[in-house]
């Protein structure tokens, strides 16, 4: 075999390896674009203890929330899933682009 045929096997291995390996991270948004649209979340979300008027619950901490689960909940309160009048009109606002921007931006804040 000569050196030249050993390189391009080598080559064409590590892309076959690669491929894969890239297309299974999910595509993640724009932090800096999902930051300019977290500025009502604060309101309930960033405060400590703060317990919901109707229905009556404490509201959960969304900073440093898991990428996924954020996208899931965000798009459950789009299309109707999640029953709650708030965050849904809040999620009816978003695209999918938004929620995987706001996604990308609070999954990557160390609280």
């Amino acid at each position: 075999m000569t050196r030249v045929f050993i390189a391009r096997v080598l080559t064409v291995a590590a892309f076959l390896v690669a491929v894969p390996l890239a297309a299974a991270e999910p595509a993640k948004g724009d932090p800096k674009a999902g930051r300019a649209l977290v500025y009502t979340c604060g309101g309930c979300h960033g405060v400590a203890g703060y317990v919901n008027a109707y229905p009556n619950y404490r509201v959960p901490k969304i900073v440093g929330q898991n990428y996924d689960y954020l996208v899931a909940a965000l798009t459950g309160y789009k299309k109707g899933d999640r029953a709650h009048p708030t965050m849904r009109a809040q999620g009816e606002s978003l695209s999918e682009q938004d929620i995987i921007n706001i996604a990308s931006y609070l999954s990557s804040i160390t609280p």
